[in-house]
């Protein structure tokens, strides 16, 4: 174990929260032994704001429980945690692990129970990656480093505490978490690693839960590399373990779309990451609103069943909670309300809850050249920005502008179509020979008694207007 000075690394207690330094001091007082541990510590010396803080100790989870009351929840099955609330801020708290003494693994190996309480020494052993194993104590501004991993940090390697096939048997989880530090670090994985890391060992994601795969998705989704970590999904055989049926390609849309959120984090701005399910499973959606379409449905019933139906479908890789279901299949219900609104509708469904993010989803169709948005994106984009006399002459003009296309008679091509049977020209008939009828005399003679008769001018002035007595 070496003990490094913290202010020696860029490690300081001012540029930790007040909720971290809250949970380390109450422990501290109550007479155990506290750390902060992991990413928090690892992007402080990198240089990153870290997006949370997490802490460990050596006391247990109804020891934890004791300190901070009623402020700290207890969650967890296979990982025992302590959740502290501060304020609105969650600090999550663990006890230091000892190795099993009884392994409870899953048929691949997968542990299945870990709660095993033990030293710092032995804790730092059960961690995954040697950059997540310095502990930090604030108040002392001392570092331990257990394995060189400061040596890691320095060099930008990613690496496995133990043998990775294991550790990667123990936790599948593991492959998604290599992949997030090496796109959001910009770290190289460590060649041990890549030895091991074939389609094959992808496969043991399958027997981790579904809705834990969705939570782990939601970090790769809004971590600010998405760009970056796509293609490493596609290159270690993730991608095929996460999405059912999306091709794993990258399209235009994916591209945009992952290019637009991670710009959006960059600059502090709050993303839903059901968003880019969205984008995913667009494809997927219309794929199968064509095939309701061949079999008879109505437009409306079409997009619900396909959108249930593709939904469904993915969540036999990654369970979507149902809010967030809720949101997806709003979002491409709003395309077919923006492409073509009703001129009354269109103040309403500007102050409709989904029509930003609907919005955003066909801007960015528009941009990728989709030609079924109709330049609907930028009309809707201009709108925004108008002030309410503007929006009304905006809303006439495109009314007019609907009435007139529907006015306009559809092309017909003539196209000359051969006969199957070659059939003789019909003789032409003899032109009948129209006799001149005599016409009717319908003037009137000059000397007609109606022309001779003359127009008698009255006197208004005797006659009387409005109510009579």
């Amino acid at each position: 174990m070496h003990t490094l000075r913290a202010s020696k690394y860029g490690l300081s207690i001012k540029k930790l929260p007040p909720s971290i330094t809250e949970v380390i001091d109450g422990l501290t007082k109550a007479g155990y032994d506290a750390y902060i541990v992991g990413g928090g510590v690892r992007d402080l010396m990198l240089g990153l704001n870290p997006k949370d803080f997490d802490a460990v100790t050596n006391a247990t989870p109804a020891q934890i429980k004791e300190v901070f009351g009623r402020r700290c929840r207890i969650i967890g099955r296979r990982f025992e945690l302590a959740h502290v609330f501060i304020g609105r801020e969650l600090i999550e708290v663990a006890t230091f692990r000892a190795p099993p003494k009884k392994v409870v693994t899953s048929a691949a190996g997968m542990i299945l129970r870990d709660n095993n309480w033990g030293t710092i020494e032995q804790d730092f052993v059960r961690r995954d990656f040697s950059i997540n194993t310095m502990y930090y104590q604030p108040r002392k501004g001392i570092i331990l480093d257990f394995c060189h991993a400061i040596d890691d940090v320095k060099t930008k390697i990613l690496r496995l505490l133990g043998e990775p096939a294991r550790r990667f048997e123990e936790d599948p989880v593991r492959m998604l978490r290599t992949l997030r530090f090496a796109a959001k670090l910009n770290f190289k994985i460590a060649d041990d690693i890549l030895e091991i890391f074939t389609p094959k060992m992808t496969r043991l994601l399958r027997d981790v839960s579904p809705h834990r795969l969705y939570d782990e998705s939601q970090k790769l989704f809004t971590m600010g590399r998405l760009k970056e970590v796509l293609p490493l999904m596609i290159e270690f055989d993730i991608w095929q373990q996460l999405f059912a049926d999306i091709s794993p390609n990258i399209t235009p849309f994916i591209d945009l779309a992952a290019k637009n959120t991670d710009q959006r984090i960059q600059v502090g701005k709050t993303i839903n990451p059901a968003f880019f399910y969205a984008v995913l499973l667009w494809e997927n959606f219309l794929q199968r609103y064509e095939f309701y379409i061949k079999k008879g449905l109505v437009a409306a019933e079409a997009r619900a069943q396909a959108g249930l139906d593709v939904l469904k479908r993915q969540s036999t890789r990654t369970v979507i909670p149902r809010f967030a279901e809720t949101f997806i299949r709003e979002v491409w219900e709003m395309q077919t309300r923006l492409l073509n609104p009703k001129p009354q509708q269109i103040p309403a469904l500007a102050a409709h809850p989904r029509f930003r993010a609907g919005f955003d989803f066909l801007l960015l169709r528009e941009k990728v050249g989709d030609p079924d948005t109709q330049g609907m994106g930028q009309w809707w984009e201009t709108y925004q920005n108008l002030s309410s006399d503007e929006k009304e002459r905006a809303i006439s003009k495109y009314n007019r502008q609907r009435l007139k296309d529907r006015r306009k008679p559809e092309k017909v091509v003539d196209v000359e179509i051969e006969p199957l049977v070659q059939e003789p020209e019909p003789k032409p008939r003899r032109k009948r020979v129209e006799r001149e009828r005599p016409t009717q005399q319908t003037d009137v003679a000059d000397n007609h008694p109606i022309l001779k008769r003359k127009r008698v001018k009255r006197d208004l002035s005797q006659v009387i207007f409005g109510p009579t007595q």
